[in-house]
């Protein structure tokens, strides 16, 4: 996941390591929604999203002398808001709120271009039906499923991410779309459960 090409960003990540806060500022650009996205998928809500992704920028820059750039930014950047998105769900299971709320529509989820009042209202309902088989995975399980799925993150980044191993992370999948495919049969819901 590289927007604006490979030699932009090592350059912009120099420059943000010398503190540098207008080069940080065009990361920020470049993976604002990459980074929403993925909160948003995890949390369930554009609110909670929106303020994972600040709290992962903002970590993002004060942790930056510890990243390895050895590795993708895009894949360290991704691991501090997926991590984040795990604590904030694990807060709110510790203060017993509910996760199973609907999912909110979203521009930013939305293909674009106009679409038909009557293609929207599926999509919305598609959308929504796939929120609700997310929520009820195990965070471990929904982490692996948004980063593969939603971001095409091969399981050598996953398993980097997620600081565990590849096969590990083959049975976190194989079992999270067996379970998503199981509730989606018994509750009838139909949604697109990744193969």
């Amino acid at each position: 996941m590289n927007y604006q090409g490979f030699d932009d960003e090592q350059v912009w990540l120099e420059e943000a390591r010398r503190g540098n806060k207008d080069a940080f500022g065009k990361l920020i650009e470049v993976y604002q929604s990459p980074v929403f996205n993925l909160a948003y998928r995890m949390l369930g809500n554009a609110d909670e999203a929106e303020q994972a992704a600040q709290e992962a920028f903002i970590r993002a820059w004060t942790r930056l002398d510890s990243y390895d750039s050895a590795h993708k930014f895009s894949t360290w950047l991704l691991s501090i808001t997926s991590n984040y998105s795990i604590d904030q769900i694990r807060k709110r299971r510790a203060q017993l709120l509910s996760i199973d709320g609907p999912l909110p529509a979203h521009p930013a989820l939305m293909s674009g271009g106009e679409a038909s009042p009557e293609v929207q209202v599926v999509e919305d309902e598609r959308q929504e039906a796939v929120q609700q088989l997310l929520n009820i995975l195990p965070e471990d399980y929904r982490q692996a499923v948004v980063l593969r799925y939603w971001y095409d993150m091969s399981y050598d980044e996953i398993a980097e991410v997620m600081d565990t191993s590849v096969s590990a992370i083959k049975s976190r999948l194989f079992r999270a779309r067996r379970q998503m495919a199981e509730v989606s049969m018994e509750s009838g819901v139909r949604a697109f459960v990744v193969a």
